[in-house]
């Protein structure tokens, strides 16, 4: 069994101009592991995403390798070894399900006889095997992702490259999506790697690497993350916030961080803090929050503000 990982970023860095999109970045992705890309919009995401699906080349600095293969030298053997779902639909709306399929795999090369195997495997496999004949626009947003999905999949790709899977998804949809990457991982043992923004979606994923202004500032997975905190997280929302933040320190000896117009606090028995907070400060309050660390506390102890700001 070949357990060297199946994504290797090394070093790499991207500029647009003066604007650094990547700095340094360096991560594994491990065979049969669902790997999610965290950050807000802007964060470099998306330009990992091009040059990991081989769209944009890496520049002088760093490398990437998918199945031991360099996106540099070796191109045309990584893309035939991927699968890629992108953000923005691509399948032929005024199509059947199946006639996406067919010219999907035509690019590919696959004979008729093998396409045909694969088709229905597919179609079996993402729930739509009935609607083979049903022409894509008619179809759910939900019910689109999954033809995006086996459009992506009928090469037999060993790895599988989302970004923003969950765009345009309602709750319901988005549950069943998981249910079929976990089904690829499983029962194919692909090797998925998503880009994402929204952060109940990277609690999903075996392992996430958090990503802000271009560098990694977190990578493991999310209930390793959240448990490095410890405690409880207070948020304390004030018009004096600055002023607040030092009258706790002098009252109680805690450190209360600042972050944008809010206090945030990682304490202990955060229900008995939050009776003391209220009765020393009744005034200076304006709303009180207790809650275990999530990953955006993750990104907020990591970057020293929200994961969503109005730069974003």
């Amino acid at each position: 069994m070949n357990t060297e990982p199946a994504i290797i970023v090394s070093g790499l860095s991207h500029h647009y101009g003066e604007r650094c999109a990547l700095n340094n970045v360096s991560f594994n992705v491990q065979r049969g592991e669902i790997f999610a890309f965290l950050g807000p919009n802007g964060g470099g995401k998306t330009t990992l995403f091009r040059v990991l699906s081989t769209l944009v080349p890496p520049q002088s600095d760093g490398d990437v390798a998918i199945l031991g293969n360099s996106v540099r030298t070796s191109v045309g053997q990584v893309r035939s070894d991927i699968g890629v779902v992108f953000q923005a639909p691509s399948v032929d709306r005024k199509l059947t399900v199946q006639e996406n399929l067919y010219h999907q795999a035509a690019l590919y090369g696959i004979p008729k006889a093998v396409y045909a195997e694969r088709r229905d495997q597919l179609l079996e496999q993402m729930g739509l095997s009935d609607r083979r004949n049903d022409y894509v626009e008619t179809l759910s947003g939900g019910l689109r992702r999954r033809v995006e999905l086996a459009k992506g999949m009928i090469h037999h790709p060993q790895v599988l490259l989302m970004d923003e899977p969950s765009t345009g998804l309602d709750p319901g949809a988005r549950s069943d999506l998981w249910v079929y990457l976990r089904k690829l991982r499983d029962e194919s043992a692909v090797t998925i790697l998503m880009t994402t923004h929204l952060l109940e979606e990277a609690e999903k994923a075996d392992r996430i690497a958090i990503i802000n202004e271009g560098s990694i500032v977190a990578l493991d997975e999310p209930a390793s993350l959240c448990a490095e905190l410890g405690g409880d997280v207070i948020t304390i929302k004030s018009a004096e916030s600055s002023r607040l933040a030092s009258e706790i320190k002098s009252e109680f000896g805690v450190d209360a961080a600042q972050v944008d117009s809010t206090l945030r606090l990682e304490l202990e028995n955060g229900h008995d803090w939050i009776q003391k907070l209220v009765a020393a400060f009744p005034d200076d309050i304006e709303s009180i929050r207790l809650g275990r660390p999530t990953l955006e506390d993750v990104f907020i102890a990591r970057t020293g503000h929200q994961f969503w700001t109005g730069d974003a």
